[in-house]
């Protein structure tokens, strides 16, 4: 009965697979990816047949002139170089619409963050990207402004990220000339204060805003309120020494309150009242240049070797001066003495001092610079430059433009060369200048470990194939942006008006232990000063004590001479 039940089995059973199954071959399975979409892409091309695009994990290489962005980096609500990339790369095609601003689905990376208004030639992006169909670089750059080029990508292994696989990174800053020579673009208190000096300096005749104070506290802002309280308690003392060490901020309001209504110092207006001319810009410059009555030219941004030698007469304290200009040069004494104060920088160093927002303490302060030479110059515009080239591992915000603005001060002998092994110091804490953002790029980025590992396999991750494209994006839209916003704004110039002890007392610090130290003795001089008046008074005291203290013994003798007489009479 059992066995009735049961359907006879064939030889042809219908568990063997079926002709058409069979030939099906199992889907390979898909690279993990950190999206929760598809790979795979969709296109109708137009014969209605439809070609399926794979996203590719790519590295872009890719310049900006920085000029009108607030940085690299994406920031809400503020114009950057990655928010413009961003929207590219989904208009091309190369982000679908459910990604579109949300970098982390498709494995967005970066090399390096810069600043407002720096530069880049070499950046380097990554992620998963479609690319296909050709064109992709093209599509790139027909949605995006002339100031963003991309230069190509390349295919990188899945695991790859710009950020973390970058091993070093190579900055440049181009510093006029000018700026490392210490007669020029000076405060008008520091050249009034060297009239009738063996350096006597030269007053600035190019910038309006010449010996003003910038904008907000420049200073240790803890330090200038210790000045501040050790200039209260020498108000009653005699010794003007004491007053004109410690009085570093007292000065500072009587330039920033004669203004006229062009934001102008009257002062210095007065000073070259009916001698300075503005001529009309030049047509092909662009240049505003300032002359003299006498038609004498005066040299743009300070001093160089094309106009040495020339006189001019100018007038300081209501008295005919001649001044020489500078004949300041970059030569192999300056380029020697520049370079060994960058040597500074090189190593692991804490750099707390360079940047914002770190403590002394934290590990992120401890950074490795492989390199920093200034041997090379370059003319741009007819203005000269020295290229100074910074390798390192990786960069804080602002780090490598307060190094420069600490070594153009040294150059320029407002501060000692010591003080930058004190500013790396973990238990200093000084205010550290801050150059200005417009000669700094990033030159390159580097992936050495990677590309020794996987060279049998991938493509080199490198600039090699670029340098053409990226040199003459450099010289086009870079350079010539540094040079012309030097030449109409003077904005080198205007920092260096700024770059003196007034603005920054820290610079003036120089063989002290630390800076507690320097503060604690600055203190101690006023206690001394007060200790001495009070030794000054005990002495006056003592000598009227001794005083009476002799009329208490000439009483005494004429008491005891009286109880003689009174004795004889009795």
């Amino acid at each position: 009965m059992e066995n009735s039940d049961k359907t006879p089995i064939s030889s042809t059973s219908s568990l063997r697979p079926s002709p058409s199954v069979a030939a099906e071959e199992p889907e390979p399975k898909k690279v993990k990816m950190s999206t929760t979409t598809s790979d795979d892409e969709q296109c109708t091309t137009a014969e209605g047949t439809k070609i399926r695009y794979k996203r590719r994990k790519v590295a872009i290489f890719f310049a900006y002139c920085g000029v009108g962005y607030q940085g690299m980096q994406k920031n809400p609500g503020a114009k950057t170089i990655e928010g413009e990339l961003e929207e590219a790369l989904y208009v091309s095609g190369a982000v679908p619409e459910q990604d579109r601003g949300l970098s982390k689905r498709y494995d967005w990376a970066r090399s390096a963050r810069t600043d407002k208004g720096v530069s880049a030639v070499g950046q380097v992006v990554s992620g998963r990207f479609y690319i296909d169909p050709p064109g992709f670089v093209e599509r790139l750059n027909s949605n995006l402004p002339s100031q963003i080029r991309i230069f190509g990508f390349k295919r990188v292994t899945a695991s790859f990220s710009a950020k973390k696989f970058c091993d070093r990174r190579r900055y440049v800053y181009l510093v006029p000339v000018f700026a490392l020579d210490p007669c020029c673009h000076r405060d008008r208190e520091t050249v009034l204060a060297s009239l009738g000096s063996e350096n006597e300096l030269v007053k600035c005749l190019e910038c309006s805003e010449r010996g003003r104070k910038v904008e907000g506290l420049v200073g240790n802002s803890k330090r200038n309120l210790e000045l501040e309280a050790v200039n209260g308690e020498t108000n009653g003392l005699s010794d003007r020494n004491v007053v004109v060490n410690s009085g570093v901020t007292e000065n500072v309001e009587v330039s920033l309150s004669i203004k006229d209504e062009n934001g102008l110092n009257k002062e210095s207006i007065n000073h070259d009242e009916g001698k300075v001319l503005l001529e009309e810009v030049n047509a092909k410059t662009d240049l505003e240049t300032v002359v003299s009555a006498q038609d004498v030219a005066a040299p743009l941004n300070g001093g160089s070797e094309n106009n040495s030698g020339a006189l001019e007469e100018e007038k300081v304290n209501g008295e005919d001066t001649p001044v020489k200009k500078s004949v300041f040069t970059y030569g192999e004494k300056e380029r020697e003495r520049f370079n060994k104060i960058l040597k500074y920088y090189v190593g692991t160093h804490n750099f707390h001092n360079f940047t914002t927002r770190i403590k002394p303490e934290d590990p992120s302060a401890h950074r490795f610079i492989i390199s920093f030479d200034a041997s090379t110059t370059v003319v741009v515009d007819g203005m000269e430059f020295v290229k100074c080239e910074i390798v390192g591992q990786s960069f804080m915000l602002h780090q490598i433009r307060k190094m420069m603005g600490l070594a153009v001060a040294i150059m320029r002998n407002v501060a000692p060369e010591s003080l930058i092994d004190k500013a790396m110091q973990k238990e200093v804490s000084i205010t550290v200048p801050t150059a200005p953002e417009v000669g700094l790029y990033l030159d390159e980025c580097f992936f050495t470990s990677y590309n020794q590992k996987w060279k049998d396999t991938h493509e080199e991750v490198s600039m090699k194939a670029y340098e053409k494209e990226a040199e003459e994006f450099k010289m086009k839209y870079i350079y010539s942006h540094i040079a012309s916003t030097e030449h109409k704004e003077g904005t080198v110039g205007l920092w260096l008006h700024s770059l003196n002890h007034r603005n920054y007392a820290d610079l003036r610090i120089l063989d002290e232990e630390d800076v507690t130290n320097d503060k604690k003795s600055e203190i101690g001089v006023v206690t001394g000063v007060v200790n001495d008046k009070k030794s000054e008074i005990g002495v006056v005291t003592g000598v009227v004590n001794d005083e009476k203290s002799e009329i208490e013994v000439v009483t005494g003798v004429a008491n005891d001479k009286k109880s003689e007489s009174e004795v004889v009479i009795e």
